[in-house]
């Protein structure tokens, strides 16, 4: 596998000093007794959508299709994470139809699928997801080992019933020993601190049409304990070469989760999410948000949004109320509801009461305005 160079871009504790918890950069506020479930009986969470190769969300019979991670909804909403499946959705004008489980049982190599990106062809109908395999088949009890995988089906139906069929065998993307990132095979962990190997998000080059993988990594070479990074792969003669990463965050934060570009107005915005209680002891912080930085090209130099890096975070009245984002090419942000209406999150000793404030439901939709290294939530 090929590995080649290219600068880090370091996101430190003086950008988070920068930080200025303004209107224009908090999420509007999320009514939980006003939510709809689209899917009874079932949590739903991480989502990303069917992407065309320029990275605008594909259009099917009307219906823009979205992977979501999903689990039926158990005692302890905390507990989903160790079950879940990614399940295939139709949404159209806020409205929302569910096709089942997006890839057939057992095809998965690991214990349950976590989150990735997807990419169609709407001349051949091909449908290539990149996705993250946690643990392994079979495996008793689970672990947090996590790999990344690629794979390629046939969307077939209609708005009544889309299913997607012919599923390649999963094709490994960087696996074994590589430089710069942590091979995650933990076997035990707590959600927001385990470390990163997941999360593959493909992105296109339109200078160029290099084809890039983002994704959440871990530093293996760190200085700190909080070593997240956003890990880069690129394509090179059908294979992933391992690039450096994208951006450093070690001494900093522990998790960029869910990196993704997209390309506006000429510029690179790459965007993650992250938690507050994922930065290091004793260095700025910010809130459960949407955080990013800009640049002319892809390989950079990368400069944080707004200063700081934080695009849009949770207001201070409901600081867990949405997380884990997705930014579309038209600059409509998609996340889930986490905990509406309440100051605790999933840290809270009492499965009962997370049952109760948990919503697992996709969140409202808000837009960004951007404009150069400037970036606010939409009046």
């Amino acid at each position: 596998m090929p590995v080649l160079t290219s600068p880090t871009t370091l996101w430190t504790a003086e950008h988070l000093g920068a930080l200025r918890d303004e209107p224009c950069h908090q999420i509007p506020l999320v009514d939980g007794t006003a939510l709809q479930h689209p899917l009874p009986g079932f949590d739903l969470w991480d989502l990303w959508p069917l992407q065309l190769a320029d990275g605008s969300t594909a259009s099917v019979d009307g219906w823009a299709l979205w992977f979501v991670l999903s689990a039926p909804a158990g005692e302890d909403p905390e507990a989903r994470h160790d079950i879940v499946r990614i399940r295939l959705m139709a949404e159209r004008g806020g409205a929302w139809r569910d096709h089942g489980n997006a890839l057939p049982d057992e095809l998965n190599p690991g214990s349950r699928e976590w989150a990735g990106s997807a990419l169609y062809d709407p001349e051949t109908g091909a449908v290539t997801l990149y996705w993250t395999a946690s643990g392994l088949r079979g495996e008793e009890p689970r672990t947090f080992a996590q790999r990344m995988f690629e794979t390629t089906g046939q969307l077939v139906g209609g708005a009544d019933h889309f299913t997607i069929e012919g599923w390649t065998a999963p094709r490994e993307i960087a696996g074994g020993s590589i430089p710069h990132y942590v091979q995650v095979t933990a076997s035990e962990g707590v959600p927001g601190f385990i470390k990163g190997f997941r999360d593959p998000a493909h992105f296109r080059d339109p200078a160029d049409g290099a084809e890039y993988l983002l994704f959440t990594g871990s530093l293996k070479e760190a200085t700190s304990d909080w070593n997240g990074c956003i890990g880069l792969l690129r394509r090179e003669d059908g294979d992933w070469a391992v690039l450096p990463p994208l951006l450093s965050a070690d001494g900093l934060n522990n998790e960029q989760e869910r990196p993704h570009v997209v390309f506006h107005a000429g510029r690179y915005y790459l965007f993650w999410s992250t938690q507050r209680k994922v930065f290091a002891p004793g260095v700025p912080n910010g809130p459960n948000g949407l955080y990013g930085m800009v640049a002319e090209r892809m390989e950079g130099p990368w400069l944080p949004l707004n200063g700081s890096g934080l695009v849009a975070g949770n207001p201070p009245e409901a600081p867990v109320q949405t997380y884990s984002w997705w930014v579309t090419s038209d600059l409509t942000v998609h996340g889930f509801v986490d905990y509406p209406n309440s100051l605790k999150g999933n840290d809270h000793g009492d499965a009962a009461w997370r049952r109760a404030h948990f919503a697992g439901v996709p969140a409202p939709v808000f837009r960004l305005v951007l404009d150069g290294t400037h970036a606010e939530v939409a009046a």
